[in-house]
Order: C-alpha cells, then structure tokens, then sequence
C-alpha cells in the first residue's frame, strides 16, 4: 500500500513536496527489484540478456539511471536514503547479470555448435597478391643486384640537407618551395625524390660506388591520370675512377633492354638537373607502335623515361669525394610511370584505388 503524508521512509521523515512523490518513489524501489526478478528469471540467451541489461542499467534511457537522475527533485533530506537505495538496487542488477553472463555465453556457444555442420565444405579463400607497383619496384631491384649494386632502404622522412642542400639545390631553387614540397619543419620534410641515394651512399661507401634506392616519394603534385602527390621512384649512383658518359649510356641501354625488351632502342637529349654536369633526358622507343608513331607517343615513336647525368663535381665535394680522382653518373625514374609503360594503364589513380577488379589482372 502507499505511504501516507507524514510517515517516515528509511527513518527520514515523510513531507509532502508538490509534483513529485518521495513515498511512493521509495516504494517502487522494491517494485523495480521484483520486475527485474521476473525478467531476469526469463533470461534463456544472450539476446535476452542484452534485453534485460539494456533496459535497468542503459546509460541514457535505463530504469535505473532515470531514475537515479530525478534525485535533484527530491528534498535535500530525502536524498542521501533514496540515492543510497538506489545504488544499492543498482548492484544488485550488476551483480545478479554478471553471474548469469557466463552461463548465458556458454550455452549461446553451446547452441552455435549443434547447428553446425563440420561436414560441409569451407567456404572459398582468396588469396592476395602482391600489388603491381611492388612487383616492378621488385624487377627493377633484382635487375640491378644482378649488376652489382647495393640497395639502399632510406627513410621517407629525410633531412632537408640530403633531398636539396647536398644534391646542389640552391635556396631559391622552385622544387624547395612550400607549394611543392611537403615539409615538417625547416629541417624535415617528406622527401621529393630518391636520390639522396647519392649523398647517403657516398657517405656510406668508398669508391667504386654502386647504389640504387627505390621507394616512395612525396610532391604536391595534383591527383589526376597523369600525376599523384605520393609516387615510387629509383635513383641510381655510380662512383669510379674513369666513369664517363658512354658508362652511363652502356648502363643505361643494358637495363632498358632487360625492363622493356630487347628491341627496345635508347636516345638521349640535353637536360638539366642541379645534380648532374651534363644533364640528359632519356626516351625509349615506343613501346606500343615500336617507334612507328601513334597516339602514345604523339607520333613522334620516342617515350620520355627517365633523367640522368654525371654526378656533379659539387655534389662529390660535399661527400668528401675526390672529383679530381673519382666521377660518376647517376639518374631517377618514376616507377609508376613504368608500371603505365608495361601494363597499358592509362590512369595512375587505378594503382591506388585498390579495386580488386583492377588489381586482379597482375
């Protein structure tokens, strides 16, 4: 039965307060802990359990928690008796769901088992592959090994002095600037290219010299068919008494021949870079129409490949390299640039997309 007006509750006395009754709400209490007997009774699984959990002790809408939040409603000396029962209720419901909760794990696990057929056949696994960039940043490496060369893995984030100041880039240089370049600090930044392959090699190493580094670079380039502001490269160094361009043009045809076939031809133009005296640019026979002209090339039969040249004196001096004794050349490729070559891809995005659709066909 109710309480009446005036009748004292868990030894504080009863006062009438307008809106909100604290008798009744002391009451219900014991009702709250009887309705949670009957539901926890019910609990056959692990949804039931949810159910039940859900509906005393959920942190928004929960029987209890509601309830706990009308205690600012009550008078200040009806508090602490009502907050105490409250809780009291509330771990109460914790305790008796927690010892119930294996039991209920259990037998839901239990259930799972008998309805399972260990007869019937796996469902099919498919099996990944290694993605198509990596697979030629692969060739080109193993293609050089078998040259001699020594592969260096070198951070991505690198030293403003080894991605510009040793490579004889001056401050004012444009590939320095901030729109191009993505920079941590004044020191740091994520490097443009790998050729400080050049100046960490020759750091490393004496003369002779044979290095290469592969790996990804960074440019504030947009992300279009043709360009990505992360890419992969391989930059290429050669230090040795005697080494002159017709080394270089050797080296390069040989490696050329091996990435595109042996009927690929080799041509080489005037270029500049701030790292190589005398600079070229480096075409290939198209690939396509074998130098016959078409579409690709812009009829012209000559595909753009790659940047080279001998290794600045400069650049040898700040690597205490004597370039009154040793010369070199060294030279950059875009690997993604190849991958376009040698699959007939015509968008760059697909490489990184990573639709299985595309990405099956290697």
């Amino acid at each position: 039965m109710p309480a009446t007006p005036g009748v004292a509750v868990f030894g504080v006395p009863r006062t009438p307060v307008s809106g909100y009754e604290v008798v009744r709400m002391n009451e219900s209490i014991d009702t709250l802990r009887q309705e949670f007997e009957q539901d926890f009774a019910a609990i056959s699984d692990m949804e039931t359990w949810k159910s039940v959990r859900d509906r005393y002790l959920a942190r928004d809408s929960g029987v209890i928690t509601t309830a706990l939040k009308k205690l600012r409603d009550i008078p200040k000396e009806d508090r602490p008796a009502f907050g105490q029962a409250m809780n009291r209720l509330r771990t109460f419901v914790e305790e008796r769901l927690q010892e119930k909760f294996a039991a209920v794990r259990d037998a839901d696990l239990a259930s799972k088992l008998q309805k399972t057929d260990v007869t019937r056949p796996g469902f099919p696994i498919s099996l990944g592959a290694v993605h198509p960039i990596k697979q030629l940043q692969k060739e080109i490496e193993q293609i050089f090994v078998s040259m001699g060369f020594q592969v260096f893995d070198l951070p991505e984030i690198e030293k403003d002095y080894y991605n510009f100041e040793a490579l004889n880039m001056p401050r004012n240089h444009p590939a320095r600037d901030a729109q191009d370049t993505f920079y941590f600090d004044q020191t740091n930044l994520l490097r443009t290219h790998c050729s400080a392959v050049q100046v960490h090699s020759m750091e490393a190493m004496k003369p002779p010299i044979r290095a290469i580094s592969t790996g990804k670079v960074y440019r504030r380039d947009p992300f279009d068919a043709t360009h990505s502001p992360m890419f992969y490269q391989v930059d290429v160094i050669v230090v040795e008494e005697g080494i002159t361009m017709g080394d270089l043009k050797g080296m390069l045809d040989a490696f050329l021949k091996r990435l595109f076939g042996p009927g690929t031809l080799m041509r080489l133009r005037p270029g500049f870079f701030p790292f190589v005296e005398p600079g070229a640019e480096v075409d290939i026979s198209c690939i396509f129409c074998s130098g016959r002209g078409c579409a690709k090339c812009k009829q012209s039969g000559w595909i753009e490949i790659l940047g080279a040249g001998m290794v600045h004196p400069k650049v040898l001096r700040m690597s205490n390299i004597d370039d009154s004794r040793y010369s070199g050349f060294a030279w950059g490729m875009g690997i993604d640039r190849v991958a376009i070559l040698k699959y007939g891809v015509d968008d760059i995005r697909l490489f990184f997309d990573n639709d299985l659709r595309f990405l099956r066909q290697f």
